[in-house]
């Protein structure tokens, strides 16, 4: 055990705030040893808005993790999210000294490290910078230059950046519960890892992770990172249409939803009623099926014809083979899969994250409202670019050895002084004769 490789993923999310352990089997599937979960009562659509109370949450989550895997937890990956989350493309280039050679790793490490001097708004950081297509020479749609031959190297890369204020309110809390961040990771990405195949990657897949503050969006073709979005929007909203709609309490309507709501209102029975207990020996509330999945259903619309746009303006709308792919907890209403079949036109299924999981004593994390905590812990097994895995690999395999250096002068006067010893042992040798 001490010798393995221990990952911890946290995941600060509106509705619960969880923290994941986990490593490798000699298989390479992800075996979870713990896991820990509290309320989050501090984070606001992915933002934190109350330290003290996320502070609590988060010490809460790590404890019960820690206790189950028996792991003391000091190092965490952190998942970020919210409506500050931007995303552009940039053009960044660099001019090699001379052509004979080939590009090498360093050269694309290099023109990578120059996108992050590029100049952002102010109060934003740039936490990814995604290499999408390479050109060598004016030779352009190449995924991998390294071993190629040319004297300027480009590529357009995919910036992700947040809100400075909402990097250092997580960075506060996380040091405030005794931890430390390993990596900031963008949550559709992490999501991604845990859901997602290889195969859809490479054919063209959105992924749709409806949260309970954000709808976060990711878009991959040829298994590079396309898009990222982020939408205002998540399932807290349907408990708040459902509270304000049917006058019910804010768990009661937490209840309707996750136990009888449904996304397409005609498939909901109108003779079904529901009995809620009234407040303070009040009478009970009796409320219809069809009402609560017509209030539900005019929302998830909203939400699905938002992500719609941002495929649109991907400009990969016709190139997704795979379809769409939605995970986090909104995913499990009835009904949404074929809502968004209709509404987009597009092939669609709910992602678990049970993608790259090995044989686990928590079924609950096979849960899709876990998928972003899953990603987290993946994250820090693998990289967000498998092309970055790819030249990690081979920068290992290159070892430096130490070259003796040689001078000739030095390496005279040593064979004068050997040949003069030489000659006195022989000599002395003699005089021992006699």
């Amino acid at each position: 055990m001490e010798t393995e490789k221990i990952v911890v993923g946290l995941d600060i999310g509106t509705t619960k705030i969880c923290a994941i352990v986990g490593r490798k089997n000699e298989f390479g599937k992800l075996e979870v040893l713990g896991m820990g979960k509290a309320e989050s009562e501090g984070v606001i659509k992915g933002i934190v808005t109350n330290i003290e109370k996320t502070v609590f949450a988060i010490e809460k989550a790590i404890k019960e993790a820690s206790d189950m895997s028996g792991i003391d937890i000091g190092l965490v990956n952190v998942g970020i999210a919210g409506q500050h989350i931007r995303s552009s493309i940039h053009h960044g280039s660099i001019t090699r000294s001379s052509n004979d050679d080939e590009v090498s790793i360093e050269d694309v490490n290099r023109l990578t490290e120059d996108m992050y001097r590029i100049v952002i708004p102010p109060g934003s950081e740039i936490i990814h910078v995604m290499p999408q297509d390479y050109t060598v020479d004016y030779e352009e749609g190449i995924k991998d230059p390294v071993g190629m031959s040319g004297v300027k190297l480009e590529a357009d890369f995919h910036i992700i950046t947040a809100q400075t204020s909402a990097i250092n309110n997580i960075n506060k809390c996380v040091r405030r519960a005794t931890l430390e961040i390993q990596d900031l990771i963008l949550e559709p990405l992490s999501s991604s890892l845990a859901v997602l195949s290889e195969e859809e990657k490479e054919a063209g897949v959105c992924l749709i992770d409806i949260g309970g503050g954000t709808t976060d969006i990711a878009i991959f073709h040829d298994s590079i990172i396309r898009h990222t979005a982020v939408i205002p929007f998540g399932g807290n909203i349907l408990t708040t249409d459902i509270q304000h709609g049917l006058m019910v309490m804010a768990k009661q309507a937490e209840q309707l939803k996750t136990r009888f709501g449904k996304a397409i209102a005609e498939e909901a029975s109108p003779n079904e009623i529901v009995s809620i207990p009234g407040i303070r020996n009040r009478t009970a509330k009796e409320i219809s099926v069809k009402t609560l999945s017509n209030i539900i259903q005019a929302r998830m619309e909203e939400i699905i014809e938002m992500a719609h746009t941002e495929i649109i303006n991907s400009g990969y709308e016709n190139r997704l083979a795979g379809g769409i792919v939605i995970t986090g907890g909104g995913s499990q209403l009835a009904c949404l899969k074929q809502l968004v079949e209709y509404m987009t036109g597009m092939d669609t299924r709910v992602g678990y994250p049970n993608e790259h999981l090995g044989k686990s004593k928590i079924e609950a994390v096979k849960s899709p409202m876990y998928a972003t905590a899953v990603g987290l812990v993946l994250s820090g097994f693998r990289s967000l670019d498998e092309r970055e895995d790819r030249y990690k690999e081979k920068m290992a395999e290159v070892k430096p050895t130490k070259v003796k250096k040689t001078n000739p002068t030095s390496d005279f006067f040593s064979n004068i002084l050997n040949k003069t010893k030489g000659l006195l042992i022989d000599d002395l040798d003699g005089k021992n004769e006699y």
